[in-house]
């Protein structure tokens, strides 16, 4: 009996453990103001519009949205294991690139950057959406193109899924843009929550 009990318990510890070592149901969004909803209430914002389409699934997906307005690609590296260590998540989307961008810093940052930060999710065993920005024409072929290479080759050599644009559809639309032609209004959103849900709802069934 006593070592049918000590069975018990082993079996019980294991299950234990794998459940903790399994990643959550959980999205992490790490990006800058344009999925902070700048300008915008929160609820308005398209992470927040996810979470609601997410908590309404059998079962429920959580998100978690460690976006900060002004981020960089180098401060989101900084932060991202310490999220990844407590919350854990199935999903990661990273939306990170465009403060560096307007900048005009050196793409090999940018690129060694998001590199790392998809290597860190995919280690914790989270599957990684890239969401791709463009730049003002005022920028440059060669540097807005230089930019565009950097999402596509990473995602195709990280295995990751890529969004091109996450504006598509909305940028160049003023009824849809903020006055600093940069950021979404409320009323655009809801358009930027579904160029994202195309390419990450597979993930979630993944």
């Amino acid at each position: 009996m006593r070592r049918f009990l000590s069975l018990l318990l082993l079996l019980l510890f294991g299950v234990v453990a794998t459940a903790q070592a399994a990643p959550a149901r959980t999205v992490l969004v790490l990006g800058d103001s344009l999925s902070a909803a700048h300008n915008i209430a929160t609820e308005q914002g398209w992470v927040h519009l996810l979470e609601v389409r997410l908590g309404k699934m059998v079962p429920p997906w959580a998100v978690v949205n460690a976006s900060i307005s002004g981020e960089t690609s180098l401060s989101g590296r900084n932060r991202l294991p310490a999220l990844l260590a407590k919350y854990r998540p199935g999903v990661v989307v990273i939306e990170l690139g465009a403060n560096d961008g307007l900048q005009g810093l050196p793409l090999d940052p940018l690129r060694d950057n998001l590199a790392a930060m998809v290597d860190a999710a995919q280690a914790a065993h989270a599957r990684v959406l890239l969401l791709g920005i463009e730049l003002p024409v005022n920028y440059g072929p060669q540097y807005r193109d230089g930019l565009r290479a950097v999402y596509a080759d990473l995602a195709k050599q990280k295995h990751a899924a890529l969004l091109p644009f996450l504006l598509d559809g909305v940028a160049l639309n003023p009824a849809l843009m903020q006055d600093d032609g940069l950021h979404p209004t409320a009323a655009g959103e809801p358009r930027v929550l579904e160029n994202v849900w195309g390419v990450l709802q597979p993930l979630l069934n993944g």
